[in-house]
């Protein structure tokens, strides 16, 4: 048996010498193995490579026998310390309120001297909910999630259309009829999963706006019709929640803060009415830039991080007005209506 034996040792080393793994060398010891039972078992008994592999078939099915005993032995034992190893830990800064993964991540933040790491922990504490999931939400929700925004809240009831893909771009071709809020749901977690991603797959009304809106510190509307705006407004005003608002139509846009528990106006009192049929037409009525979306939805975002970090100059009192067209920018001060019926009692 000791040629049989030598042989297969001999493959063992070999294979394991040229780089081969483990298995692979414990598959050419059980090629020759399978050879040697089958000439025992093949060859007439008076065939001379009997002699030369030497024992008879029955010692080598025992050898056989015998060393899947060890190996099954050594693999059960490896089972066991496995078990009993403490799993292992990943490298987090116990010390501080992010982990070493999240220092890393936000670490442009940490170093921007009006944000730092007292400013990184109030993002990441702050919950945000940003109503509808389309043209101004999808860069929004991006970037609020990329920014660290602890808990984001998305409520919307449509689906994705392809004819949204152009501009919305949190959605995907592949997740066409899938509820926006669900497919948002998916970027975000996939872009940074350290953040809380709340989706709301349903129609901002008036009995549940309010008791929704009470739980966030911040409100984004995104939407693109005047009813769902006012509503929203009057929830923010009755919780005292600061709204950032942005608005879209063809080339233009607009963007402000509104909070009248902080002496600033609220979207009432700028627009107490809605506007006559064609002064303010829809994305499907008039058309859309497909880029002009995500100018504004990233300002949106970028005016949540200050208003959260208390960086920098908030649009509160302020009306911001982006004419694509002529790639002109304009500032207006806005003032609080006295007489506004929504936020006048505050």
């Amino acid at each position: 048996m000791i040629v049989g034996i030598g042989a297969a040792a001999t493959v063992w080393f070999g294979a394991r010498a040229l780089g081969a793994p483990r298995w692979g060398a414990w598959l050419g010891v059980a090629a020759v193995y399978g050879a040697i039972l089958g000439a025992k078992v093949v060859l007439p008994p008076q065939a001379l490579l009997h002699d030369v592999i030497g024992g008879d078939l029955r010692s080598w099915l025992g050898l056989g026998v015998a060393v899947l005993a060890v190996l099954a032995y050594r693999a059960g034992l490896g089972w066991l310390r496995a078990r009993a190893a403490p799993a292992p830990v990943a490298e987090t800064n116990q010390d501080g309120p992010f982990s070493d993964a999240e220092i890393e991540r936000y670490a442009r933040h940490i170093v921007l001297r009006e944000i730092g790491g007292v400013g990184q922990k109030r993002l990441k504490d702050a919950k945000v909910l940003v109503v509808g999931a389309g043209g101004l939400g999808s860069p929004a929700l991006l970037y609020l999630a990329g920014a660290g925004v602890g808990t984001i809240g998305v409520i919307d009831d449509d689906t994705v259309a392809l004819s949204n893909l152009a501009r919305q771009v949190i959605h995907t071709d592949e997740r066409s009829d899938m509820p926006k809020v669900f497919s948002a749901e998916i970027a975000m977690r996939a872009l940074n999963p350290h953040v809380q991603v709340r989706p709301y797959n349903r129609k901002l009304d008036e009995d549940t706006a309010a008791d929704l809106i009470a739980d966030y510190d911040l409100v984004l509307d995104g939407t693109d019709n005047f009813a769902t705006r006012a509503l929203v407004n009057r929830a923010c005003v009755a919780t005292g929640t600061p709204l950032i608002s942005g608005a879209i139509t063809q080339w233009e846009g607009q963007l402000s803060l509104f909070d009248p528990s902080k002496g600033g106006p609220c979207y009432a009192c700028l627009f107490p009415s809605e506007p006559a049929d064609g002064l303010a037409p829809s994305c499907a009525e008039g058309g859309v830039a497909a880029p002009l979306p995500g100018v504004i939805g990233t300002m949106m975002a970028l005016e949540a991080v200050k208003q959260i970090t208390g960086a920098g100059t908030s649009l509160l009192g302020r009306l911001m007005l982006y004419d694509a067209l002529s790639v002109e920018t304009r500032v207006m001060k806005v003032k609080r209506d006295a007489t506004c019926s929504v936020c006048k009692d505050v």
